[in-house]
């Protein structure tokens, strides 16, 4: 087993990375930036060190820092480095032990069309999809292409992986501004402008199976997630099992998922994804090769630490366990809370936290780096915190979602909090009944529940009396002429 791990990451993800290797007595290096020199992360670490200009995206700094310090093992968390195949690659050839995949795995799979075209030979069906991947010089080819394939279709990042480089087109003539900004969105993200492109399927579903898989071949799965209520292609909500399906088709979505991991000779932990079309078919579209952000609510289900697994497996150690022992129990439902506007197209809301009170009661989780007095950078992902619930069946965890939404309390910043509220008192994802298109709809069409308006009249009364009325009680001029005093007089 490891010693000592460098967590190649910031924010919530480097926190709960940290308390796991705790929890197994395994030595901790944060790195940071000089904005984060004070963040949750380092001051949890037994070690920190700083990094330079490139930041979070420096491998060089980063693989210097851990063969300094006598670090074994590097976890990227998400995002960052953590599917850079030539960063995996160094760490493999300084002789540091990389958290996830090898860098072949991550190479292949991160090569879309190629991966799809491997599971279609094994008679599981995909998307219609290109054949293959367009640069910035092949938009005469990727047109004749998106004819083919067919309108609507996406235009995703080769690269991609966290719907960064991804942009849904209608129709012809909005397709080259689509695919100009997804070559930007994803050099900027993923450091490669090639995109590829994929037909549609609406209305949809998504929703994706946990597995992990140890050097020896055993592989299981953790059960599957839905993940179809989403914003920009981030997931807003998820949940596990998924609400819609029947265990028919529950069987035979884990057992495709069993057979398309072992084609790439993947192991550790990942996650094979998913789209489910209107009668109920499903598609793959990808592996994650990476910790997913959604994970905590398979955690909650099956009782396992998926980081800890991760470690485990990443040092070469067996399961110890298979498919009968992995049990699923109850029902999970998960949220992201970001410093976003929700009602200004979701600007970023960056800022000084001045409350931030996370809920709590039997059941709930939270995984945050925040707290009353942090900094909310505007140069980082805006996600705050993560709240996950539990319920012995969904109409419990739907309910207990509704009470911790409402006892979150974070201000001094705008964050989607009161946006989740709404969503989540939505008929349709009460009934577990929804696709894709959710979110679109619950901000078109809700309306405001009654304890909305009740404060919203206490407010509107209040800023009435603040603008017209002194501070001071007074009597009304009509009441201070005498008329009144006169007129009750007997007569002389």
């Amino acid at each position: 087993m490891f010693t000592k791990i460098l967590i190649a990451n910031r924010g919530e993800i480097a926190v709960r990375v940290i308390r796991t290797c705790h929890d197994m007595g395994i030595a901790t290096v944060a790195v940071y930036e000089p904005a984060d020199r004070d963040a949750l992360h380092v001051r949890l670490a037994d070690e920190a060190a700083p990094l330079a200009v490139r930041g979070y995206l420096d491998q060089a700094r980063i693989l210097q820092i851990a063969t300094s310090l006598g670090v074994d093992a590097i976890h990227p968390g998400y995002g960052f480095l953590a599917e850079r195949p030539e960063f995996i690659r160094a760490c493999e050839e300084a002789g540091i032990a990389f958290i996830g995949p090898s860098s072949q795995v991550v190479d292949t799979l991160g090569c879309k069309v190629d991966a799809l075209k491997r599971v279609e030979q094994e008679g599981i069906a995909t998307p219609r999809h290109s054949s293959r991947g367009f640069g910035p010089g092949d938009f005469d080819a990727l047109r004749a292409e998106a004819d083919r394939v067919g309108y609507p279709l996406v235009v995703k990042s080769c690269r991609g992986g966290r719907g960064r480089g991804e942009r849904m087109v209608r129709s012809p003539e909005r397709l080259t501004e689509a695919v100009r900004r997804a070559q930007a969105e994803a050099l900027t993200v993923y450091g490669d402008q090639d995109v590829y492109l994929e037909r549609a399927i609406l209305p949809a579903r998504q929703v994706e199976v946990q597995l992990l898989r140890d050097r020896q071949g055993t592989l299981v799965h953790l059960g599957e997630r839905d993940g179809s209520i989403q914003h920009g292609n981030q997931k807003l909500f998820a949940e596990t099992p998924a609400p819609y399906l029947t265990p028919q088709q529950r069987e035979r979505l884990w057992n495709m998922a069993l057979q398309i991991l072992p084609l790439f000779d993947y192991t550790t932990a990942g996650s094979v994804e998913f789209l489910v079309d209107g009668q109920g078919a499903f598609y793959f579209t990808e592996i994650k090769a990476r910790l997913q952000i959604e994970h905590p609510a398979t955690e909650m289900v099956t009782g396992l630490d998926i980081v800890r697994e991760q470690i485990r497996l990443a040092a070469g150690e067996a399961l110890g366990y298979t498919q009968a022992d992995v049990q699923l129990r109850g029902h999970a439902l998960q949220c992201r809370v970001n410093a976003e506007d929700p009602w200004q197209n979701f600007l970023p809301n960056p800022g000084r936290l001045d409350l931030f009170r996370t809920p709590g009661g039997p059941c709930v989780r939270v995984d945050s780096y925040a707290h009353t007095g942090a900094e909310v950078s505007e140069r980082y992902d805006p996600m705050l915190a993560k709240l996950t619930v539990w319920g012995e069946n969904r109409a419990m965890a739907v309910d207990r979602m509704r009470r911790a939404l409402a006892e979150f309390d974070i201000r001094g910043i705008q964050t989607t909090l009161p946006m989740l509220r709404r969503l989540v008192e939505q008929p349709r994802f009460s009934q577990g009944d929804y696709t894709t298109d959710l979110f679109h709809l619950a901000l078109l069409k809700a309306e405001a529940a009654d304890q909305d308006l009740r404060d919203l009249a206490v407010a509107a009364a209040l800023a009435y009396l603040g603008r017209y009325q002194a501070g001071q009680p007074t009597l009304p001029a009509r009441v201070q002429s005498g008329w009144h005093r006169d007129s009750r007089k007997l007569p002389s």
